[in-house]
């Protein structure tokens, strides 16, 4: 199975751009380069932080640019969103009122997670009633690979200022997993390329399509720095998942004749 994966949009109402840069124009530009290289993929999954400041216009700005995007898209909330103002805009609630729900492809089961706690807290939350729902649907699997999509990491990922705000009741989400056939957690949040292991599962995170945060504080005058925004595209199969980040915007011809390296490379 094929899928892109998409964070972290903090797209704002019309005509209006953060930190100096459009969110709007970068994620059009997202959504015209993977129609243009990845029209295969069967899903896109967008992993929260939607809007910066939960606005509904924003809500419709997104809900305006999927309709024309010819991959199937699921969406998820980040701590920048706003629920109410999203369920007015795309609806589709769980039974606990929370943005949830599950994808059965090709024998794999993926679980799109709501953690967003709310303000004034930019952490995440897992609760009681989201945990549960979690328990049921791994359980409706019958032991299928498992595949979850959320935004706050449950676990410190070496940040500093993010591992202050990541998911609020990690050690309960990860003992709800236990035992299960979790291949990889997609996560947004990080707003950097982070990929590894965590109790034994494969992670990934990626760069936001607007602002990044600096690995090392201080490295550049601003919390926040302009560092090139990225998607993934992402191949699930029986023995690997496979995750390609790709700079989009920062895709130039080197400093080459076109036919140069054109040769047998083996």
């Amino acid at each position: 199975m094929k899928l892109i994966h998409i964070t972290d949009l903090h797209l704002m109402p019309p005509g209006e751009t953060l930190w100096g840069l459009d969110p709007l124009a970068r994620f059009d530009a997202a959504l015209a380069d993977i129609a243009a290289h990845h029209a295969d993929a069967a899903l896109c999954a967008i992993t929260g932080d939607l809007t910066e400041k939960g606005d509904i216009a924003a809500y419709a700005l997104l809900r305006e640019r999927l309709a024309g995007f010819p991959i199937p898209t699921r969406l998820i909330l980040g701590n920048h969103d706003d629920r109410a103002n999203y369920l007015k805009v795309f609806g589709g609630a769980d039974e606990t009122g929370h943005v949830q729900h599950v994808l059965k492809h090709e024998g794999r089961h993926l679980l799109f997670l709501d953690t967003l706690k709310g303000p004034p807290s930019s952490a995440g939350l897992y609760d009681a009633p989201r945990r549960a729902w979690l328990e049921a649907r791994l359980a409706e699997g019958g032991g299928a690979p498992a595949y979850l999509f959320m935004h706050h990491p449950p676990f410190d990922i070496g940040h500093p200022l993010m591992d202050l705000i990541k998911l609020d009741d990690a050690e309960a989400f990860a003992a709800l997993i236990k035992g299960h056939d979790i291949r990889h957690i997609f996560f947004g949040h990080a707003h950097r390329t982070i990929s590894g292991s965590w109790n034994g599962i494969g992670f990934s995170a990626l760069p936001s399509l607007n602002h990044q945060l600096p690995l090392v504080g201080g490295s550049v005058e601003t919390v926040y720095s302009d560092e090139p925004p990225m998607y993934a595209a992402v191949t699930l199969a029986d023995a690997m998942t496979l995750v390609h980040s790709d700079a989009f915007m920062h895709r130039n011809p080197a400093q080459m004749h076109a036919d140069a390296e054109r040769g047998n490379w083996f």
